[in-house]
């Protein structure tokens, strides 16, 4: 049986969300960080800083792909977070599982700029989505069986959530392999796939009563 004080520890949500607010933007800030602009020293012309800018397109693309994966894990996150009544330990523990696959973004992003035609560099981004993925569906697992999910939540949300988890996961495991065949084939299908969770949502869609 548990003890009292893990009976007590990590029921306020709202503490967690706060916690999770700053991680996610100090792992947005440190990806653009990672920017760098050509050096003055190297560049004598408009030609040399047109071709400078060019060089850096892997890492303004990468850059690009985890701001968005960042964004929708991060609205992800405080949709279940807005329909749970209340945490537990188990659950605290799990979201910071879930943050720590977070942190590692920016390492993982500079990781596949620098090597962005290298399959393994490929393989270990999409590690860094998948991960994420995971925790959050075990999050939402977990807080359904153990009742934490607001009694008013229609039982379409609840389905909803694990669906969307689940059906994204599987398009960014596709778009993944795809890394066997090239690997910027395979980064402009994960693109596609964050730009239709990003926007398409937003098209045609009703709004939620």
């Amino acid at each position: 049986m548990p003890t009292l004080y893990n009976r007590i520890q990590g029921r306020n949500i709202e503490r967690l969300a706060a916690l999770s607010d700053g991680i996610f933007a100090v792992a947005m800030t440190l990806l653009v960080l990672d920017l760098h602009v050509p050096s003055a020293a190297q560049v004598h012309s408009e030609r040399e800083l047109l071709a400078a800018l060019c060089a850096l397109g892997p890492q303004w693309l990468t850059y690009g792909m985890s701001f968005l994966t960042l964004g929708i894990f991060w609205a992800g996150q405080q949709t279940q977070l807005n329909h749970i009544g209340e945490g537990t330990r188990d659950l605290t523990w799990i979201h910071l599982g879930f943050l720590f696959t977070i942190t590692v973004m920016p390492l993982s992003t500079r990781l596949l700029a620098e090597f962005i035609t290298y399959r393994a560099a490929l393989g270990i981004y999409w590690l860094n989505i998948f991960l994420p993925g995971a925790m959050l569906f075990w999050s939402w697992a977990y807080a359904t069986r153990a009742n934490l999910v607001n009694a008013d939540t229609p039982d379409e949300v609840r389905g909803s959530i694990c669906r969307r988890i689940v059906i994204a996961q599987a398009l960014y495991a596709a778009g993944a392999a795809l890394c066997l065949i090239n690997t910027w084939v395979s980064i402009a299908v994960i693109v596609l796939v964050q730009l239709n969770y990003a926007v398409a949502p937003r098209l045609g869609g009703r709004k939620p009563k």
